[in-house]
């Protein structure tokens, strides 16, 4: 599966010399800006601001933001414990995605598994290196049981493009390669299905007009941009033929964090009888949970991102405010979306039903939650 893998790759690290290249998302698209980070601080930095977003993609930042702390710790006197501080910050960077405690944890095992500096930065090297081509291909896989879906909704058509929705920025930007709501598109535009994509615009940050439909476009797939309180109107017209999203956090009840508006979404979908489906790997399971309303943290934002935007004004970009000056805002970041509105699961291993058995059957590895892999910090 080749479109939209890695044209802009949004990591790189060359272990060797240390250095961590990262995309800069929050420029993307007018501008393709990237930043080194050379500390865990930087890499602390990186994910709070949004330079990198998207579940996988902070999980595999916050393992070699692990990777740099350790170098930083083998060049001085930090030693374990400033390791672990390191860890512990990366950890605490955004609350919402499971991947990245999940990520840091187990870098840091590695990491701490040799008692010599040196030896700790290149395990942890080696196990950032092992959790980004694991992320890589828990994606390609994504794409490899989605495409049965669109096939199904392709057949008989004579060539007439199936209509998938998506919201937010589930694509190869917030997983290094192939992405989670977009796998299963890329590898049906691959196979020749005709595909169109209406692309929520995703406010605060719009990352869907923003980086969805720069990705899309990149690989040659029709879309087009709405704005994000269309899609129950597209849906009432039959203009919707599936809803693909992707997910920071999934319980094991089957429950859903997504970008704020994804519950809107659902709760249209079911009203107007779309499917509804949930592109996820494994790393962004939370078998501790069981309810995600009750159990998932949400990420609330500087309400600045909800009062301003951001955009090219035909010579650069130009921030502007769209309120009020002194009207308050609220930034909640996620929203969760009960299992009853979910119609099935895509993952890495397979299509499944968003229920406690089937989600159970399918990931028997990841009762342990949080820690499972990968120990918390």
């Amino acid at each position: 599966m080749n479109a939209g893998a890695s044209r802009t790759r949004p990591i790189r690290c060359d272990a060797q010399s240390g250095r961590v290249v990262v995309l800069d998302q929050r420029r993307l698209p007018h501008e393709t800006v990237f930043r080194t980070l050379a500390t865990a601080a930087d890499a602390v930095a990186a994910i709070r601001t949004l330079t990198v977003r998207g579940a996988p993609l902070i999980g595999v930042t916050g393992a070699w933001g692990v990777f740099l702390a350790a170098r930083q710790a083998a060049a001085g006197p930090a030693g374990r414990r400033g390791l672990e501080e390191a860890a512990e910050a990366l950890a605490a960077a955004r609350p919402t995605a499971v991947n990245l405690r999940r990520a840091v944890g187990r870098t840091l095992r590695a990491a701490l598994a040799a008692e010599l500096p040196a030896e700790r930065a290149r395990r942890a090297a080696d196990e950032a290196a092992a959790i980004e081509a694991e992320e890589i291909e828990a994606c390609r896989r994504i794409g490899v049981h989605g495409l049965p879906l669109l096939e199904a909704l392709a057949a008989g058509r004579r060539g007439a493009p199936v209509n998938v929705l998506t919201h937010c920025n589930a694509g190869r930007l917030a997983c290094v390669e192939h992405g989670t709501a977009t796998a299963p598109l890329y590898a049906a535009h691959e196979a020749g299905i005709a595909l169109h994509v209406w692309v929520d615009e995703t406010r605060p940050l719009n990352q869907g007009a923003r980086l969805t439909a720069w990705e899309l476009a990149e690989a040659g797939i029709p879309h087009t941009l709405i704005p994000d309180n269309a899609a129950g109107h597209l849906m009432q017209r039959g203009r919707v033929d599936l809803v693909i999203v992707g997910t920071d956090r999934t319980t094991a009840a089957g429950d859903v964090a997504n970008k704020i508006g994804t519950y809107l979404k659902a709760l249209a979908a079911r009203d107007n009888g779309v499917p509804f489906y949930v592109a996820l790997p494994a790393s962004s399971l939370d078998g501790s949970l069981a309810d995600g309303i009750a159990g998932i943290p949400i990420e609330e934002r500087d309400p600045e991102e909800v009062r301003w935007v951001e955009g090219w004004d035909g010579r650069g970009t130009a921030r502007v405010r769209i309120c009020p000056e002194k009207t308050p805002a609220a930034n909640f970041a996620f929203d969760v979306t009960p299992a009853r509105l979910i119609t099935g699961l895509i993952t890495d291993r397979g299509l499944c039903r968003p229920d406690p058995e089937a989600i159970r059957r399918l990931f028997p590895d990841e009762a342990g939650g949080e820690g499972a892999p990968g120990a918390p910090c």
